[in-house]
């Protein structure tokens, strides 16, 4: 139900960011866009899903699980009103600070794109604290086993972009254009917010007044800083990636933002689907501390295959055919198929570190159900110590030294954060271990999953060579559509049980 509503809300999202490329493609307009609106999201990501599902979830499903309802009540509604507070004040801030957030986060930016960022940031910071409020509705229902609506939610959001765009993208200049899609930004966070809100009062029994720092509060703050800081760290990486790309030429920014909605996409698909469903599942371990961790153990090792059963022909698919997944969601209008090239060299450099990443996610998960942030916070600064340090010489530096255009350092900064990502996944396997016992991804599945992979690539690229000059849509119609059901029968074929069963075939005992 989690990937089920994830898909749903990111369909809308690839479609949102297609009708945006459209007008936008990636000029100036479209890189103050995309800037401003990683300032807000920012706020969104410290408080928002990560954050409160590792601090909150753990808390209240334990709660629920001892049969304490009230007391997960109270702490529902103390959280729902600090969180209201904290996110207020905040956006009052950041409205206020918008002209020194540009020099943080886009120095680069001069003159008219510099104006615009600036108001497109105090347009959309109101819309990410709604998003906050937002990502609180999703830990109740979260822990109720709602996960449908929460994650389905975020299509009313892209809608209300989408709309912004088609009912006024013809005849306005681009940065116009940029303002009104930020204020449908704002109105869909607001029905985003709401459609989530009857369901959750109805499931708490109403918010009433309680207590704002009784015991069970007090946890899930310790919970939270570590988190928080934790989740700022790694937002602070992503702000140096922005910060590097506005150094690069125009569209580098635009460029690194198309890319990420598509390498994000298989990460909450699959690594969040199962992450999400797992975290309240895991919390809710019980008996000695032995049974616990076999308990965890299991856990972990199924939802591991089943990440790596999609991750694995996504990194495929990216790296080997990411210019017609690429060409079939963006090419259209002023995006270019010279710009699909080059977002497919972003893409491929980021898709490095595609599955250590996801699978890093299930790997938090387990540490937040053990009631332990503050390892995976001290992981995160080593990822976004070396992550920056690597993006700056290869996003600066390796065009130099190569001899290329400079806006090829885009990919460097992709690449340097998949190389992070699979050093904090090999650190948090071994902390992990240390803690229940060792857990790993078994390598024989691994081989055959890749195996499989491959086989989809290489008749993937027969039928591309075998198809006439058509419509980029249509084109990956046929040829992912060869590669999805190559690797899915190749898979079946070599054993794996993932595959097996979505093709309805049984296993012996």
């Amino acid at each position: 139900m989690v990937a089920a509503g994830i898909l749903l809300s990111r369909i809308i999202g690839l479609v949102r960011n297609r009708v945006f490329a459209h007008y936008f493609g990636t000029s100036d307009a479209a890189d103050a866009f995309n800037a401003a609106f990683r300032i807000p999201n920012f706020l969104q990501n410290l408080f928002g899903e990560g954050v409160l599902s590792a601090s909150f979830i753990p808390v209240y499903a334990s709660l629920r699980a001892r049969d304490r309802e009230r007391d997960a009540s109270a702490v529902a509604a103390a959280v729902a009103t600090l969180l209201a507070l904290s996110v207020s004040l905040l956006v009052l801030a950041g409205i206020l600070l918008a002209p020194w957030l540009i020099d943080l986060i886009a120095p680069g930016f001069e003159g008219e794109k510099r104006e615009a960022t600036t108001r497109l940031v105090r347009i959309l910071f109101p819309g990410a604290g709604l998003l906050v409020l937002s990502a609180w509705c999703l830990g109740v229902l979260n822990s109720h086993r709602r996960f449908f609506l929460s994650y389905a939610a975020p299509v009313v959001w892209n809608l209300a972009i989408i709309a912004a765009l088609l009912g006024f993208g013809d005849g306005v200049g681009q940065y116009d254009l940029a303002e009104i899609a930020a204020w449908g930004s704002v109105a869909g966070s607001l029905l985003q917010f709401a459609v989530q809100v009857p369901t959750v009062l109805r499931l708490l029994g109403g918010l009433r007044p309680r207590p704002l720092l009784g015991e069970p509060v007090r946890a899930v703050i310790r919970n939270f800083v570590p988190v928080f800081v934790g989740r700022g760290v790694v937002q602070i990486s992503a702000y140096v990636d922005t910060v590097l790309a506005s150094l690069l030429p125009t569209g580098a920014v635009a460029a690194v933002s198309y890319a990420q909605v598509l390498y994000t996409l298989p990460v909450s698909l699959f690594g969040m689907s199962v992450s999400a469903a797992e975290l309240p599942e895991m919390s809710r371990a019980t008996g000695t501390d032995a049974e616990r961790a076999a308990y965890l153990r299991g856990r972990l090792e199924v939802g591991l295959r089943q990440i790596a059963f999609f991750v694995v022909p996504s990194v495929a698919g990216f790296i080997a055919l990411g210019d017609v997944v690429t060409g079939a969601l963006y090419q259209s209008g002023e995006f270019t198929r010279e710009m699909t090239l080059y977002v497919w060299a972003i893409l491929a450099a980021a898709s490095v570190g595609l599955l250590p990443s996801t699978l890093g996610r299930l790997y938090s998960s387990a540490f937040y159900a053990l009631h332990d942030t503050r390892t995976p916070l001290r992981i995160a600064l080593i990822r976004v110590s070396l992550g920056v340090a690597l993006g700056y010489g290869l996003a600066l530096h390796l065009p130099t030294a190569l001899g290329i255009d400079s806006r090829w350092g885009a990919a460097g900064i992709t690449l340097a954060s998949g190389l992070a990502a699979g050093v904090e996944y090999f650190f948090l396997r071994r902390a992990l271990g240390v803690r229940i016992g060792r857990t790993r991804l078994d390598w024989g599945v691994l081989a055959r999953l890749w195996a499989a992979a491959a086989s989809g690539v290489l008749v993937g690229w027969m039928v591309r060579f075998a198809l006439p000059p058509i419509h980029p849509i249509p084109a990956a119609v046929a040829i992912l559509g060869v590669f999805g059901a190559t690797y899915l029968g190749g898979a079946a074929l070599l054993g794996v049980p993932q595959a097996r069963r979505l093709l309805r075939l049984r296993l012996s005992p």
